[in-house]
């Protein structure tokens, strides 16, 4: 198992490699200029300083070159010293000085790091994404195995419709309708998601939650709806095979049968389905972090979209890609610990 990680890490750089090339050329190419919010009345002399204090007077190949050093190197230079210096959980280590004050990846709009604005965004976008997420697996795993085995029943038709519902309804769509339901009409829950809210009493614990019912709701309810139907499917293919049978004839409970064996095998394919949507929903959150105004990595990447803040966009992009790779290492690895008969060395 070992051997086959380091073999697929060894396989991710020309993989990442490949991909941030792609995706810098797509917004390096693509039309627009970084000038054009500049007032009308600013000099053309002073527009091509700007214009240069940018880096856009280098050709596209340094600054592709510039880009992918700093984020590989410069910026995890940063993320070491700063694990070493103030991180509570690796502060004992011994402080590094791999940063030596090379330039970074900066934001156009702000003039800031990029990395510093993701940090900071990031907290929100996981406590919403995160928590939609991890409700979304534990409602649907349930579900989808209860509607296997009782194929055609009631539970199984209507755990059937929901989940087509739940994933044919955009988002966007299922937000605004709870914001209207629970919101405008009901008042329970604030439409407005609080990000300056500090969590230092109960009080504020509890509107804490309050405001993050919604859009943890459409997003658990997406997630779920997709999780459920796999692995109702997974299931039905596995209660019909001879071990299920064997297993029953040699006296072994229903619940051993089931939770015992078919689950265990019927969990392969899901596996890939639950990693691999790790980085779909932080995609899909962009929009459902747009309707109730969660101030996360998706309100980021669409304002930086807006201002054509090239670094902040091809970062956050790649980071998203990045996501996708190594959440296919965890499937696979996750593949040899489900099924022993699964070997990689």
């Amino acid at each position: 198992m070992l051997t086959f990680i380091i073999r697929r890490l060894f396989l991710a750089i020309p993989t990442l490699l490949v991909i941030s090339l792609i995706i810098f050329l797509l917004l390096e190419l693509a039309p627009g200029d970084p000038m054009a919010q500049v007032p009308l009345t600013v000099p053309p002399e002073v527009k091509e300083k700007m214009r240069l204090a940018l880096g856009l007077g280098e050709p596209l190949h340094i600054r592709y070159i510039k880009w992918v050093w700093q984020f590989f190197v410069v910026e995890p230079s940063v993320l070491i010293d700063w694990l070493t210096r103030e991180s509570a959980l690796f502060g004992w280590l011994p402080d590094t000085t791999l940063y030596d004050g090379q330039l970074r990846v900066l934001s156009w709009q702000t003039r800031s790091p990029v990395m510093d604005i993701v940090v900071q965004r990031l907290p929100q976008t996981m406590w919403v994404v995160g928590m939609g997420y991890l409700f979304g697996v534990m409602i649907a795993l349930p579900i989808g195995i209860y509607s296997a085995y009782r194929q055609y029943s009631i539970f199984d038709q209507v755990g059937t419709f929901i989940s087509m519902v739940g994933f044919s309804v955009p988002t966007f769509f299922t937000g605004v309708l709870l914001i209207v339901i629970f919101s405008v009409e009901l008042g329970w829950f604030p439409s407005i998601y609080d990000t300056t809210l500090v969590v230092n009493s109960w009080d504020s614990f509890m509107m804490q939650v309050r405001q993050m019912v919604m859009p943890v709701t459409v997003l658990a309810l997406f997630n779920a709806a997709q999780i459920s139907r796999f692995m109702r499917s997974s299931m039905l293919d596995n209660l019909t095979q001879d071990y299920v049978r064997t297993a029953r004839a040699k006296g072994l409970s229903e619940r051993a049968v089931v939770l015992g064996h078919v689950l265990r095998n019927s969990m392969i394919p899901v596996v890939t389905v639950i990693a691999l949507g790790v980085p779909q929903v932080f995609g899909g959150a962009i929009i459902t972090e747009q309707v109730f105004k969660v101030n996360g990595l998706g309100q980021l990447l669409i304002g930086a979209i807006e201002a054509n803040d090239l670094p902040m966009v091809q970062t956050l992009t790649f980071i998203f890609a990045l996501l996708i790779v190594v959440f296919n290492l965890i499937a696979d690895v996750l593949y040899g610990i489900i099924d022993p008969r699964i070997r990689y060395d």
